[in-house]
């Protein structure tokens, strides 16, 4: 029987050929857009615009290192498959929580302590940050993102200070305030230098002197790398000289587990709450797709005379983070 082309309308399907080469250009795109940000991670640096961005997203860089090993096994072209198998791995290899295996605190519990870290998005969540403040109860709480126009007079009210009557609030611009409130006697101990204010308080906690300090460094945005570096390095120097006393670094620090200078923030000796208690790839940002998609930008920082108890992450209408609310004991 005689064969016959496609008729009138109809499309012919390209050749194996061309279909086995299109999917093995399909995963080498999806392996050098995966293999960036993997390098960066094993070598410790966080690299040019676009890998801190990538970085923050590197759990699911699964998904495209799947995606291309799948093709690259279907084409049978081994190089994709060896290399796509490496970075699966690779990715696996750097789920789990950093740091968080240190010891815990001991020595006898001498308070509990909830505390409370939002970031506003210029303010807009103040409604939902009065609400969670009211059902949370927390007894420190960093606030970031505190506009003058509504979260400043917010937090002045009478009721916010008479639940927290000690508070430092700073800062002029929607992005640029900040806040400390506290159930304890504080007094100011000064900021670390930042385009957005990250001012500083010592709390006088049971006959302990805690150290609280709020941390919100600038966005590794396209062009702003070394600025975002520049004030993260800036927390790090605050936490490496803080002194043997109880800490607590609570912000959004606009950088994940994922990124070099964060972690190095972590080395030390500060513990991140969420880590600690295996909660380490729980979005806060951006709200919209948090969870499931998302990275863990906002933490709670314990020095070893705190213990996190537990961890719990609140959506606050009108930001694109998530708060976190932290139950510690610190110990004496």
């Amino acid at each position: 029987m005689e064969e016959t082309g496609p008729g009138p309308g109809e499309e012919q399907a390209p050749p194996p050929l061309v279909r086995r080469k299109a999917a093995r250009w399909c995963a080498w795109l999806l392996l050098l857009l995966v293999s960036g940000p993997l390098l960066c991670r094993a070598c410790d640096v966080d690299g040019v615009t676009p890998m801190p961005q990538l970085l923050a997203f590197l759990p699911w860089l699964l998904a495209p290192a799947g995606t291309a090993l799948v093709l690259a096994a279907g084409t049978r072209w081994l190089t994709g498959c060896a290399w796509a198998l490496v970075a699966v791995l690779g990715t696996l290899y750097f789920l789990p929580p950093y740091a968080a295996g240190r010891a815990p605190a001991s020595g006898p519990v001498v308070a509990r302590l909830r505390i409370l870290t939002a970031n506003l998005e210029f303010g807009g969540a103040t409604p939902g940050l009065l609400e969670a403040l009211r059902r949370e109860k927390p007894d420190l709480v960093s606030v970031q993102e505190c506009a003058p126009e509504e979260c400043a007079p917010a937090l002045e009210g009478a009721q916010v200070r008479a639940a927290f009557p000690y508070r430092v609030i700073v800062g002029g611009g929607r992005a640029q305030g900040s806040a400390l409130l506290s159930r304890f006697p504080l007094r100011p101990d000064g900021a670390v230098r930042g385009t957005l204010a990250m001012p500083r308080a010592l709390v006088q906690v049971a006959g302990a002197q805690v150290l609280f300090q709020v941390a919100h460094p600038m966005p590794p945005v396209a062009g702003g790398l070394e600025l975002w570096r520049t004030e993260l390095g800036r927390i790090r120097a605050m936490a490496a000289g803080r002194g043997e006393g109880p800490a607590v670094i609570a912000g959004d620090f606009n950088a994940s587990q994922d990124h070099a200078a964060f972690r190095s923030v972590l080395d030390t000796g500060m513990r991140d709450s969420a880590a600690v208690l295996g909660r380490s790839r729980t979005p806060t940002w951006p709200s919209l797709t948090a969870p499931p998609l998302g990275a863990q930008i906002d933490h709670v920082l314990l020095s070893s005379a705190l213990q996190p108890d537990r961890a719990r992450f609140l959506d606050l209408p009108g930001t694109d983070h998530r708060a976190l609310v932290v139950d510690t004991t610190l110990h004496g």
